[in-house]
């Protein structure tokens, strides 16, 4: 298995910075390439734009050849845009990147439904 993956990042520490809560606040976001199991390559890289527009990430990141994102919350909105683009998104990563690497690997890093904070943008629930 070969992937890369993208996580916003709080910094540029790379496998020893922490998971950036506000995915679309984020001004870095590590790139991981995994091969095998095993991490082969590191890189940091800064959002090329202050600020941005619906897509404008996911079409970013897309361009970087990610194959998946890990974050910890990110509206059903911006999750469309990756999936159509073919990249796998999964929420509730948090903590040292390291530590969210290892556990997506190892499949022990499990999607949660995120809902947005209040005063965010519009929110979602449940609808029957």
């Amino acid at each position: 298995m070969r992937k890369r993956i993208a996580i916003p990042t709080q910094g540029t520490a790379g496998l020893d910075d922490q998971v950036e809560e506000h995915f679309g606040r984020a001004q870095h976001y590590t790139l991981i390439d995994v091969e095998d199991g095993k991490i082969v390559k590191v890189e940091v890289l800064d959002v090329p734009f202050a600020d941005h527009g619906p897509g404008d990430l996911p079409k970013w990141l897309h361009s970087q050849g990610v194959d998946a994102v890990l974050a910890w919350g990110m509206g059903p909105k911006a999750v469309d845009f990756f999936n159509q683009l073919g990249i796998e998104v999964v929420t509730g990563a948090t903590g040292p990147v390291r530590s969210v690497v290892e556990g997506y690997i190892n499949g022990n890093l499990e999607t949660i439904e995120w809902v947005e904070p209040e005063g965010h943008g519009q929110g979602h629930g449940h609808h029957r």
